[in-house]
């Protein structure tokens, strides 16, 4: 049976090379942020559901979502926003378990769903295991700077997500970025290698 974890993390905690370092062990890896892209392309569950609540000039002439235009609303907009989380998590929930199941039948013995909304959604029970990723907030704010992104939108997501004290009750398993790349990769290896070897290990 395969074993189902959930991996979350805030905004540049790294949560997305942790997923491509248990990718090359071997595990079946896929992003809940690319089933919401999915989701919002022209005539898909997620743009009918963005158009419902908040009209069509929220998407775009083709009839995809204007992601951009979401995210200055829902990150400024807290009831905005848990309009949104309750549409769109069911949709992202069915696609993770069908995802699960095809892991399974591929032979997969770990598959993992990197979602940045498993606290704040209350979808963790979905998972076998939860893996919070974290990291000092001037490492995420450097990561993100890098990619030229707007420092206040980071402001916005982190203010959006649990705080790292409390992801870290609910979390079976924690591993700290705040090193080098290779550092994090040991890190990886060390807890697949203790999954492998199963419980009491």
């Amino acid at each position: 049976m395969v074993l189902r974890v959930g991996l979350t993390g805030g905004v540049a905690s790294g949560k997305t090379t942790a997923g491509e370092f248990f990718a090359k062990l071997g595990a079946a890896v896929f992003d809940a942020d690319r089933i919401v892209a999915e989701s919002y392309e022209p005539g898909k569950p997620g743009a009918r559901a963005v158009a419902e609540l908040f009209g069509r000039d929220f998407l775009a002439a083709g009839g995809a979502v204007d992601k951009a235009k979401v995210a200055a609303r829902v990150f400024s907009d807290a009831a905005a926003r848990r309009q949104l989380e309750a549409a769109i998590h069911p949709l992202v929930v069915s696609e993770i378990r069908k995802r699960f199941g095809s892991a399974e039948k591929e032979g997969r013995a770990v598959a993992i769903a990197e979602a940045s909304q498993i606290f704040e959604a209350g979808y963790e029970y979905e998972f076998d295991r939860v893996v919070l990723v974290v990291s000092p907030e001037i490492a995420r704010m450097k990561r993100w700077r890098d990619k030229g992104l707007d420092p206040e939108e980071l402001s916005r997501r982190m203010a959006a997500q649990v705080v790292e004290n409390e992801a870290r009750k609910k979390a079976d398993d924690v591993i700290v970025n705040a090193g080098t790349p290779e550092e994090l990769r040991e890190k990886i290896e060390t807890l697949f290698a203790g999954w492998s070897r199963g419980p009491g290990t």
